[in-house]
């Protein structure tokens, strides 16, 4: 039996309790946040990346799956996921994640171009159900609330923005972790990931904001690296290097499940008898697909 479905599965919690610890940097811009994230991400990982060097090596084509992944999942995901968590006065905490719900459409039209990994009637038939339960878990009673206008709008935007450049890098990552170490990716995907950062922060004139971290940020950034960031990371390539992108897909709905339970639990948000339900419906079809696994392996 494979553990890949449930190493997703705990880098998905983690994840979605990163929003806890990211909400508070909201006074540095959120390419600063991304940039010191994985800065602090690369210098923990250094040593064991270097003694993974000394036995792989990368081809071309891996190289620029690697520096797509840098970008889209490391650079521009994290920074829209960001952006949309320091607006959490105009959209709700929980609804940020929720959004996450349509990663598994770009991850699976991805994972079919990159792999070629093919998509059975049964997995679509528990996907369809897992997705609709996870529009049901953001909405109450199915009844979308554009709340605060054009703001909601547009924090809704970067979540969704963030859910397009992560589903889209996945299949890049697993086509890289067929032939590597998952410490391996890792360690590349934050090292080429900070001088992109840095680009970043030049380019959306956000320097003078480099040296305006304080020691309690500074703590909370490398709580991020070495948590939710770097070791969720690790985790989630362990157990993607053996699992379909397609599987993957839908176990990570954990991620913004994760969300909704912190909302209520920790911020007293009030979930619907349908969330509820929906929620128990989620967990059920992500069970379902991840037992699909050992039929396509």
């Amino acid at each position: 039996m494979s553990y890949g479905p449930l190493l997703i599965f705990v880098a998905a919690v983690l994840w979605g309790l990163d929003g806890i610890l990211r909400r508070s940097l909201f006074s540095l811009p959120p390419i600063t946040i991304v940039f010191f994230e994985h800065l602090i991400g690369a210098i923990i990982i250094a040593p064991f990346l270097y003694s993974a060097w000394k036995s792989e090596k990368l081809s071309s084509n891996e190289w620029k799956a690697l520096g797509l992944v840098s970008l889209f999942s490391g650079v521009l995901g994290t920074l829209f996921f960001t952006a949309a968590l320091l607006k959490v006065n105009f959209i709700a905490f929980s609804v940020v994640f929720l959004i996450q719900k349509l990663q598994p459409i770009f991850a699976i039209a991805m994972g079919r171009v990159v792999l070629g990994e093919q998509v059975t009637r049964q997995y679509m038939m528990w996907a369809a159900l897992a997705l609709v339960a996870g529009y049901f878990v953001t909405f109450p009673n199915g009844i979308v609330n554009v709340g605060e206008s054009g703001a909601y709008v547009l924090a809704a935007l970067y979540a969704l923005l963030a859910a397009i450049c992560w589903g889209s890098s996945t299949a890049f990552s697993r086509y890289v972790l067929l032939n590597h170490s998952n410490t391996f990716v890792t360690g590349m995907r934050f090292f080429l990931t900070v001088p992109l950062a840095l680009i970043g922060v030049f380019i959306l004139g956000a320097s003078s904001s480099l040296s305006a971290v304080t020691p309690s940020q500074g703590l909370t950034l490398a709580a991020i690296a070495v948590s939710t960031g770097m070791l969720a990371l690790w985790i989630y390539y362990r157990g993607l290097k053996t699992t379909p992108v397609r599987v993957s897909a839908i176990v990570e709905l954990a991620f913004p499940m994760t969300a909704v339970l912190i909302d209520y639990f920790l911020y007293g948000t009030t979930l619907a008898f349908t969330q509820y339900l929906a929620a128990i419906i989620l967990l059920f079809a992500m069970y379902k697909v991840s037992s699909l696994i050992r039929q396509s392996s």
